[in-house]
């Protein structure tokens, strides 16, 4: 299937995969060589978690940097894909931090202003804890509830960390959202009778979206990458902007895949950027698998 847009001077993808529904490609490469190759506002969708330079180890970036090194470069990619995006575009972009720097996913929002407007700010929450009495009749909890993953923090000063934000950047701020693509149903169906915009038994989700690990097995054998989220965050990504307006998505730090699971599993164009070969095999090879699987 041909792009839908005619790239500038965009590199040969390192691999390509027809889904029978879109394209996938993926680049070993810097992603600042591929944005910057890319024709203006071709891309719809940005879905990424860049590194947060917390000292995290990855096999080939450095994530130690001088913050001030660390936000130009941020500085930099954020310019290169805003001016990749569509004008009616999304960047969809996770940052986390940690306790003891917790300031790093609001520096990096900071960076993005310069060149993106913040039109929602989301909240993905990996670990929750919900009390019986809270969750209410309907809920039928037998007992509090305790759900999802989340790694302890041996502390006296500080909670454990159970969220990182998804911050949700446009050109120009008005990009129109189907806000019932990731919706869900009302728990007082009453609500249909009552109200025009309830006809469907389907709300807005939200800003606060449950999205747990899967239970892994083996660290080096079943998430090989220190940083990484599940499919379902870019996937909800992609419905909540609007799959019938999406031509391409497009993950610059691409990881272990999930971006490109998600664009698999709904059959839309898509490119994938990491600089690092190892990571981009196992992309690979976790897109191929769910396509056989499907």
């Amino acid at each position: 299937m041909p792009l839908p847009w005619k790239p500038a001077q965009l590199p040969k993808p390192h691999t390509q995969i027809e889904t029978g529904r879109g394209t996938l490609r993926f680049y070993n490469s810097d992603c600042l060589e591929v944005l910057r190759a890319l024709d203006a506002g071709t891309i719809s969708v940005i879905v990424t978690s860049p590194p947060y330079n917390l000292g995290i180890r990855y096999r080939s970036y450095d994530d130690t940097l001088p913050r001030n090194r660390y936000l130009d470069w941020t500085d930099a990619w954020i310019k290169a894909a805003a001016r990749a995006l569509d004008p009616a575009g999304s960047l969809f972009l996770n940052v986390g931090a940690k306790p003891t720097d917790p300031w790093t996913a609001f520096e990096v929002a900071q960076t993005a202003r310069h060149h993106l407007q913040l039109q929602n700010t989301i909240h993905w929450i990996k670990s929750i804890a919900i009390d019986r009495d809270a969750a209410g009749a309907a809920a039928r909890l037998d007992r509090d509830m305790n759900v999802g993953h989340y790694k302890p923090i041996n502390s006296d000063r500080f909670v454990n960390d159970c969220h990182e934000f998804i911050f949700h950047f446009s050109p120009g701020g008005r990009t129109p959202l189907d806000r019932k693509g990731i919706g869900v149903r009302y728990q007082d169906e009453s609500n249909i009778s009552r109200w025009r915009a309830a006809a469907e038994n389907r709300r807005c989700r939200g800003n606060t979206w449950f999205i747990p690990y899967d239970t892994i097995q083996s660290r080096d054998k079943d998430r090989p990458h220190p940083a990484t989220f599940p499919p379902r965050v870019p996937e909800y990504c992609l419905k909540l902007h609007g799959l019938d307006r999406v031509r391409a998505a497009m993950d610059p730090f691409l990881g272990l895949g999930s971006s490109a699971v998600a664009a698999a599993e709904l059959g839309i164009d898509f490119i994938g950027i990491e600089i690092d070969k190892h990571y981009l095999a196992e992309a690979i090879d976790r897109t191929r698998a769910v396509l056989r699987n499907r």
